[in-house]
C-alpha cells in the first residue's frame, strides 16, 4: 500500500475536490490516505498555506493545487 498524505484545512473547498480525487483513486492504487490539518501547526501552515490542498507522495514530493485526476496517476505510475 502506498501512503499519501493530504494537507488541508477547515473550510476550503478546494481541499474538499482534492479527498475526492484521492478517495477516486485509492481503491485502484492501494492507497492509504491521511488527511493533515495545516491550521494546528506553525511550520506547517508557513509551508503549505498559499498551496493547499497538497498532496504529499511517499517519495516525499509533492503537488500543490492546481492538480487533477490525471496529474496524480501520472505520479503514483512514476513511483
Amino acid at each position: 500500500m502506498t501512503t499519501l498524505i493530504l494537507y488541508t484545512t477547515s473550510g476550503c473547498h478546494l481541499c474538499e475536490l482534492a479527498d475526492a480525487i484521492l478517495k477516486t483513486l485509492a481503491t485502484q492504487y492501494q492507497l492509504t490516505i491521511i488527511t493533515t490539518e495545516i491550521a494546528d501547526d506553525d511550520e506547517l501552515v508557513a509551508r503549505y498555506g498559499i498551496r493547499i490542498p497538497v498532496v504529499q507522495f511517499a517519495d516525499n514530493s509533492d503537488i500543490g493545487w492546481p492538480f487533477n485526476q490525471q496529474d496524480i496517476e501520472n505520479r503514483l505510475k512514476e513511483e
